[in-house]
C-alpha cells in the first residue's frame, strides 16, 4: 500500500573550503570539484556491496551527496554563484558511478532535470531567478485542451483581455530558474518530462484549478530514479490529456502524492526508482516551468538537447560501471587472488605445461584478457568524451543552435551510448569469468560481489535499443538524414 512520503529535513552544510563566516553549498573554486568527487567516490566504494544487498531507499546516499555539495554543481553562473559546466558534471557522474552506479544515476537525472526551465522555458526568461515579490509576468499558460501558440512558447506578450483572464496563470510570476532555485533550496530533483513509452500508459493530465489559479495534476507514472528520496519532482503533463506538454514542478510531500518504491529491480537497486500517483495535486502557475509543443517541428533545436543531455549523462554512468568493475578486478589480480581464465577465453586455454601459475600477474592469457577489456574501456571513453565536448558546445550556443548542429550532436551521443552500452555489458560479463572461483570474489561469501556490476550494466542498458541508435547513425552518415526531434530518451 502506498503512502504519502515526507523527506527528512537536511541541515545546511558548510564545505571545508568555504571562507570563514560564509555559508555555501559548494567549493569556491572549480579545481576543488575533482578532489571532492574523488573523496566521495572512495567513501561510497567502501560499503557499496553492503548497501546494494540491503536495497534500502537511498536517503543516506543523498545525504552524502548533499554534504559534498554535488547536487548544486551544475548551477548557472551569477554574482554569488560559480557554475560548473556540463563537462564537469559528466566527469562527476562518471567517477561516482565507478564507485556506486545507482548514486551516479540519481545524480545524472538530477542534473538533467535541473535545467528544465532552461530547456523548456521562454528564451528570454530562462535565466531569470524566481523571486516571491516579482511582478506578474505577461506570458500566458495555455488553456486546458488547447495548444500554446508559438508566440506563447517564445515569450511574446499575450493580451490580458477576457480570453486571457480565463487562462489559468494568465498573469503569474516569472517561472523559476530551476537550477538556481535547486542550489539555493538544496533540492534533489527526480521525475521525467518525456511522454510515456507505452501506448497503454495514459500519462499525467492537467485540469484547470477552480478560480483559474493554476492547474490540478492527476495520473500515475513510473520513473527510473530518485522518486523515493526527491525533494521536488519535475514531470510532463498534458492539459486535458491531449495537446502540448507542460513541464511542472511538484512537491512530493503533498498529501496527494503517493510513491511506490520499485523493490524488485535486478540492478541499480539504490537508484530510488518507483511509481508515483498524483491525486488532485495543485500546481501553482509559477511552477509551470515551460511548454513542449506536440508538433515536433515547432520545437526549438536547443529544447531537443534535453533528452540528449540525459542520455549522455546515463552513458557516463555506464562508462563508470565498466571502469569500476575493471579497476576492482585488477586490484584482485594484482593481489594474486584471481582464479584461472576460463578455457577458450581471451585467445586460448588457461594452464598447460610451462604456463604461469593461475592468477599470477605474468599469466599471458590473463594479460591478454585485461588488454582486451582495457582497450574496450578506452575506446568507449574516447567516444564519450567527443560526444561530451559536442554537447557542451551545443548547450553553450543555447537558442542559436541550428538543426544541423543538433543533428551532429545527436549522432555523437547515439554513438557514445551504443559503444559504451556494449562495452559495459561485455566488460562486466568478462570480469565475472576472470574472477570465477575466487573465494574473495564470491558475493555470497562476503567478497567484492562482482555480479552487481553486471546487474547494474544490464539494468541501465536494457531500456535502450542499440539497433535503433545504429539505424539513425547510419541514416545520417549515408543519407544526411536528421534524427527525429523527439523527446523520448
Amino acid at each position: 500500500m502506498s503512502t504519502p512520503r515526507k523527506s527528512p529535513k537536511r541541515p545546511a552544510v558548510r564545505t571545508a573550503s568555504a571562507p570563514a563566516g560564509r555559508a555555501v553549498d559548494r567549493p569556491a573554486d572549480d579545481e576543488i570539484w575533482p578532489r571532492v568527487t574523488r573523496e566521495l567516490a572512495d567513501d561510497l566504494a567502501v560499503d557499496a556491496l553492503a548497501r546494494d544487498r540491503a536495497g534500502k531507499a537511498p536517503f543516506d546516499e543523498v545525504a552524502r551527496l548533499q554534504e559534498a555539495g554535488l547536487p548544486a554543481l551544475l548551477t548557472a553562473p551569477g554574482p554569488s554563484r560559480r557554475g560548473a559546466d556540463w563537462r564537469a558534471a559528466c566527469a562527476v557522474v562518471r567517477e561516482i558511478s565507478a564507485a556506486d552506479s545507482s548514486v551516479g544515476e540519481l545524480l545524472a537525472h538530477h542534473y538533467a532535470l535541473s535545467w528544465s526551465s532552461r530547456f523548456f522555458g521562454p528564451a528570454h526568461e530562462a535565466h531569470t531567478p524566481y523571486r516571491a515579490d516579482a511582478p506578474p509576468a505577461t506570458t500566458a499558460v495555455p488553456a486546458p485542451g488547447t495548444a500554446p501558440s508559438p508566440e506563447d512558447a517564445s515569450g511574446t506578450e499575450t493580451p490580458s483581455g477576457a480570453d486571457g483572464a480565463r487562462r489559468p496563470g494568465a498573469a503569474h510570476r516569472r517561472p523559476l530558474a530551476l537550477d538556481v532555485c535547486t542550489a539555493e533550496e538544496r533540492w534533489l530533483l527526480a521525475g521525467g518530462v518525456e511522454p510515456p513509452r507505452a501506448a497503454t500508459e495514459p500519462g499525467l493530465t492537467l485540469t484547470p484549478a477552480e478560480g483559474g489559479g493554476g492547474w490540478i495534476l492527476d495520473g500515475r507514472r513510473a520513473f527510473a530514479s530518485g522518486v523515493t528520496v526527491a525533494d521536488r519532482l519535475v514531470v510532463g503533463a498534458r492539459p486535458g490529456g491531449t495537446g502540448d506538454l507542460l513541464v511542472v514542478l511538484v512537491d512530493p510531500a503533498h498529501p496527494g502524492v503517493f510513491t511506490d518504491a520499485g523493490t524488485d529491480r535486478v540492478g541499480q537497486r539504490l537508484a530510488g526508482a518507483g511509481t508515483v500517483t498524483f491525486d488532485h495535486v495543485p500546481v501553482p502557475p509559477e511552477h509551470v516551468l515551460g511548454v513542449l509543443p506536440h508538433d515536433e517541428h515547432a520545437v526549438a533545436p536547443f529544447t531537443t538537447l534535453a533528452p540528449l543531455a540525459l542520455r549522455l549523462l546515463l552513458t557516463q554512468v555506464g562508462l563508470g560501471i565498466a571502469e569500476g568493475a575493471l579497476a576492482e578486478a585488477r586490484d584482485i589480480s594484482r593481489a594474486d587472488q584471481a582464479g584461472p581464465v576460463p578455457a577458450g577465453g581471451a585467445g586460448g586455454p588457461a594452464g598447460g605445461d610451462g604456463a604461469a601459475p593461475a592468477g599470477s600477474g605474468d599469466d599471458p592469457y590473463l594479460l591478454l584478457a585485461y588488454g582486451e577489456l582495457a582497450t574496450a574501456a578506452h575506446a568507449a571513453a574516447a567516444v564519450v568524451e567527443r560526444a561530451t565536448d559536442a554537447l557542451a558546445r551545443g548547450l553553450h550556443t543555447e537558442w542559436s543552435l541550428t538543426l544541423e548542429e543538433r543533428a551532429d550532436i545527436s549522432v555523437l551521443v547515439a554513438a557514445a551510448e551504443t559503444v559504451t552500452g556494449r562495452a559495459a555489458v561485455h566488460i562486466t560479463t568478462r570480469i565475472l569469468e576472470l574472477v570465477d572461483g575466487t573465494a574473495g570474489a564470491d558475493s555470497r561469501g562476503g567478497g567484492p560481489g562482482f555480479d552487481r556490476f553486471w546487474r547494474n550494466a544490464r539494468a541501465l542498458t536494457a531500456p535502450t535499443r542499440a539497433d535503433h541508435r545504429l539505424r539513425d547513425i547510419g541514416d545520417h552518415y549515408l543519407n544526411g538524414t536528421h534524427a527525429r526531434l523527439t523527446l523520448l530518451a
